[in-house]
């Protein structure tokens, strides 16, 4: 780092503008509701954590193969984001969110 960089850092730091404070947030009531069937337990208890049931509901449905599309979303959220999803709960997931997708 150059010497100019490490003392803006520096002064950033100390001035208070590297620090942010929480911000609070209430989201809006949720408006879709996530349709009851075998697995959706599992997927209230995995995936309503972060995304809501009408974020949920309006994925693609016109793809040739749901169940590779959720079997894919789900290992990303498993993998990349680092969703605490079990296991055994990944094909009750991809199962339910595939039939979902046609209903």
């Amino acid at each position: 780092m150059r010497a100019y960089e490490a003392a803006l850092l520096a002064g950033l730091v100390a001035s208070g503008a590297a620090t942010a404070k929480p911000v609070e947030y209430t989201p809006p009531p949720e408006t879709a509701s996530l349709p009851a069937a075998a697995g959706v337990e599992a997927v209230r208890a995995n995936c309503t954590e972060c995304h809501s049931a009408d974020y949920i509901t309006t994925q693609p449905r016109t793809l040739k193969d749901q169940r590779a599309f959720w079997a894919g979303e789900v290992s990303k959220m498993k993998k990349a984001y680092g969703a605490p999803i079990q296991d055994q709960d990944v094909p009750t997931i991809v199962d339910y969110l595939a039939k979902m997708s046609k209903w």
